[in-house]
């Protein structure tokens, strides 16, 4: 499909046809009962979120540095933004890639919204010195059980995240939506079903899907270092069987628009359309020719994804 240097096929050999036929794994028996036990513990804890105002890079819009209480006492950091020039309709958590934030974005698809940005707890304003500040590391930390691994908590802070907006606009209580790419794509995916707080969501070439078969796929991302951890200890695979974006999606009945790509070195395109192929309740598919990979049409490409985004949140015809 395109020109490359990487040493397998980015494609991994699947056609869009075959994409569309895959199903995820079946699901522990007690899958949703970690989650809900993660979910309470969450909304059990006060986000006691606090606000410092900073020097905002556009006209229209008010920026604070935003610290909030997640699960088990750790102060997330992240951003809150809130437009000045009209009145905010909605609230919308944003999560990023494995890259973190370094920074709020301002030009976001729909409605005016007041927008909260939380950094996962290891990267940016959320670093911690116990906790890893790099992807293929951090994509790793307390794998070894499922009540110790890194993404247990990264959920868990955007539950904390939906609770600090509500404490300072509970106004916005039942307007709350969710957008996530790459990283923030797979765990919003395991964020959601649980999450009766937010109202629409956008899943961007999500990770972390099918680990079965991504445990078959070399790549440039994340999901390498979880190759090589389950090559050395395959008993690590019971505890990715709980943190399956595609499994966790197969619970969710949030409206979800969702990314996907057909060429993908960093997050394999099958894990991607296996959560959306396991969304059972109302969804739409943006299809990416590729991503994580710069090519000519990308611009134009994601121009048109922004206007269906904005189509999306605001419920209007796609």
């Amino acid at each position: 499909m395109f020109k490359h240097d990487f040493p397998f096929d980015p494609t991994y050999g699947y056609t869009e046809p075959r994409l569309r036929t895959i199903i995820a794994p079946p699901a522990p028996k007690d899958f949703a009962a970690f989650w809900q036990t993660t979910y309470s513990f969450a909304l059990a804890t006060n986000p006691d979120p606090v606000l410092r105002p900073i020097a905002s890079p556009r006209k229209g819009f008010d920026v604070f540095e935003l610290v909030y209480t997640g699960m088990n006492g750790f102060r997330v950091g992240g951003w809150l933004t809130r437009p000045t020039d009209t009145a905010p309709t909605r609230g919308v958590i944003i999560s990023h890639g494995y890259g973190g934030r370094s920074a709020p974005d301002l030009f976001l698809p729909g409605s005016p919204a007041i927008a909260i940005f939380p950094c996962g707890r290891g990267f940016h304003r959320s670093a911690h010195p116990e906790l890893p500040s790099v992807s293929t590391s951090h994509v790793i930390h307390g794998i070894a059980h499922r009540d110790t691994y890194i993404h247990r908590f990264c959920v868990a802070d955007l539950f904390s995240a939906v609770s600090a907006l509500l404490a300072l606009h509970p106004d916005l209580d039942g307007h709350v939506d969710y957008m996530g790419t790459s990283f923030g794509g797979g765990i919003g995916a395991m964020m959601l079903p649980w999450e009766k707080r937010i109202r629409r969501a956008y899943l961007g070439v999500p990770s972390f899907g099918h680990h079965p078969i991504r445990l078959t796929c070399p790549c440039a991302g994340s999901g390498e270092s979880i190759r090589q951890a389950v090559s050395n200890d395959p008993a690590l695979a019971d505890t990715l069987r709980y943190f399956d974006s595609a499994i966790a999606s197969t619970f969710s009945q949030t409206p979800t628009m969702v990314s996907c790509a057909l060429f993908d070195p960093a997050v394999p395109p099958p894990g991607q359309w296996a959560v959306y192929n396991a969304l059972p309740a109302a969804k739409h598919l943006f299809i990416h020719q590729a991503e994580h990979f710069d090519w000519p049409g990308q611009g134009a490409e994601l121009r048109q994804l922004f206007r269906q985004q904005e189509q999306w949140f605001d419920q209007s015809t796609i």
